[in-house]
């Protein structure tokens, strides 16, 4: 078992119904997204919001010769105990997926994510990401290491190909027989990023080939939209949501949104102000909480939070929000 993932109370309770039958049967992942899903926001999220099975962390990495030490931290037990939690990897190679597994399974997981969905350039000319999608003998190698860690649960989130969606549907036969609980595909090519429209079509090739339960990934902003993506791939699993998540954290949730950006921001503000030093570090913590975050503020309120340069000036932000501080 995951051994922080432990539901949180409220998760399963009070989603908005897409309908509620749906609903309750669909898997809903949170994506993980660097420097914004942090350990903190996933579990103020958690606590506040809910209505997510499983939280996805930013990927873990080799950094020098060892893991590098800010991904450990964010998958530390204390920070994530009560928090349905699914530690990701990127790896270019069976012996960097394997080091990275060791590292991870030694904090006690034994659920993991293979990241081969990342297209920043960085990581895909490293082979790793979307990179990996173009090394078949990596990833043939990689799923031998998968077969041989029967003790962790694993799953793939990838892109439909780097350079072609045909990349994708050739590493079908490999992925069919890598032992996962479900894969995550995002129907946009690694040198798209995040532009241009997600391949429906593609992604209903590779989902009619799979032998894995699926998860839907890819401009999820509604729960409008996700009830015409399980109308469009009947048995699909669920879906995976990152920004439409981050820009209204009450999607799945029927709760007031007010109350839900109040009782989130209360807690990373308190972990900013007691973890981190000066108000460089707090101000850097607290902007990236706002980033996603201007559908309930006016403009004014808005930039007057991004803008301040100090925490004075962003408690005075703050403080002008609706009559009260969040």
């Amino acid at each position: 078992m995951n051994p922080a993932g432990v539901e949180c109370d409220e998760n399963r309770r009070g989603r908005q119904p897409v309908s509620y039958l749906i609903m309750e049967s669909l898997y809903i992942a949170f994506a993980p997204l660097q420097g914004y899903t942090d350990c903190v926001y996933r579990k103020a999220h958690c606590e506040v919001a809910g209505g997510v099975d499983e939280y996805y962390t930013p990927f873990v990495r080799l950094e020098g010769e060892g893991v590098r030490k800010k991904d450990m931290r964010d998958i530390d037990f204390r920070c994530n105990a009560g928090v349905p939690t699914v530690p990701q990897v990127i790896a270019r190679d069976r012996e960097e997926f394997a080091r990275l597994c060791d590292a991870v399974q030694a904090e006690g997981w034994n659920r993991i994510d293979l990241n081969m969905g990342c297209p920043f350039p960085m990581q895909v000319k490293a082979g790793r990401g979307s990179g990996l999608l173009q090394q078949e003998a990596h990833i043939r190698e990689i799923a031998e290491e998968m077969q041989w860690r029967n003790d962790v649960v694993f799953s793939v989130k990838m892109r439909i190909g780097q350079e072609s969606a045909e990349e994708g549907m050739y590493l079908l036969p490999i992925v069919n027989e890598m032992p996962l609980q479900h894969v995550v595909l995002h129907p946009r090519l690694g040198k798209q990023q995040y532009k241009g429209i997600p391949d429906k079509e593609a992604f209903g090739r590779f989902f009619e080939g799979c032998r894995h339960p699926m998860v839907y990934n890819g401009d999820v902003v509604s729960s409008e939209q996700i009830g015409a993506i399980v109308e469009a791939f009947p048995g699909l699993k669920g879906v995976m949501v990152g920004r439409g998540l981050l820009a209204r954290p009450w999607l799945f949730t029927d709760k007031d949104p007010m109350a839900v950006l109040r009782g989130m921001h209360e807690r990373v503000y308190q972990y900013a102000c007691e973890t981190l030093q000066g108000d460089s570090q707090i101000l850097a913590r607290l902007h990236a909480f706002w980033e996603y975050q201007n559908t309930l503020l006016d403009k004014k309120q808005y930039k007057a939070i991004m803008k301040s340069g100090s925490l004075r000036r962003y408690d005075e932000a703050v403080l002008g929000f609706r009559g009260g501080r969040l």
